[in-house]
């Protein structure tokens, strides 16, 4: 089971998630780290576990500003060994490739950004990319023939409730499970309301890969001795 950290980054800070809300959304405030810094976010999870990689969105290049480069470029600097798993609302497979020529960055394909389904075709090297199947409520964000042809889907696939994230309500057990019995054997993510470790066991149960999770280790929902036994 995987535990990846979340670093939602907006005008150079990480911000906490409320709900998919981002207009909601405030610089982070967190006992692992004095400021809101996506490097010192990042050493302060690094300390609660040994994680092989942080999930980070970029969410002013997802919403079309500019991008967060200097951030995400600081953070490949100071996690040198540590796989990112980057959201920059990438909408071309050109997009995902030129992404991935930078260290350790694999390619996260939001399905709300990109164009269709033929972007996932056109990838190259799908096995470095990684689809966010994303949900809003029960709304599918994206292409239809994307959620319903797995043909199309890499070895990496997350889903993500954004209506969760940062809610407290718990994972999307019922719509997890679902997309769990259609992959074929592909890694399964959760992403939004993780709580702590019954979410993790539950998870684990449904036969999810790996949870991203934020709220749950900024708040101690998940300690670092929970984190060892979900890690091992």
């Amino acid at each position: 089971m995987r535990i990846i950290p979340v670093l939602d980054i907006m005008g150079g800070l990480v911000v906490r998630g409320v709900m998919g809300d981002r207009q909601a959304y405030r610089p982070i405030e967190t006992p692992l780290s004095d400021s809101a810094d996506p490097v010192a976010v990042a050493k302060g999870l690094a300390g609660l576990g040994d994680f092989s990689a942080f999930y980070v969105a970029d969410l002013d290049a997802i919403e079309g500003r500019p991008p967060n480069a200097a951030a995400l470029s600081a953070l490949g600097e100071a996690f040198a060994d540590t796989a990112f798993w980057v959201d920059v609302g990438l909408r071309t497979a050109t997009d995902a490739e030129r992404l991935q020529l930078a260290p350790c960055q694999h390619a996260v394909m939001g399905t709300e950004s990109i164009a269709d389904a033929a972007v996932l075709a056109a990838l190259t090297r799908p096995e470095q990319a990684i689809l966010s199947l994303d949900f809003k409520g029960d709304e599918f964000l994206g292409a239809p023939e994307i959620l319903q042809d797995t043909a199309l889907w890499p070895d990496r696939v997350i889903v993500m409730t954004l209506a969760r994230v940062g809610s407290g309500a718990g994972p999307d057990l019922d719509r997890l499970g679902a997309i769990v019995a259609r992959a074929e054997g592909r890694a399964v993510y959760a992403a939004g309301g993780v709580r702590g470790p019954e979410d993790i066991e539950a998870l684990k149960q449904a036969g999810v890969a790996g949870a991203l999770v934020s709220t749950a280790l900024h708040d101690g929902w998940l300690s670092p001795e929970a984190l060892r036994r979900f890690c091992r």
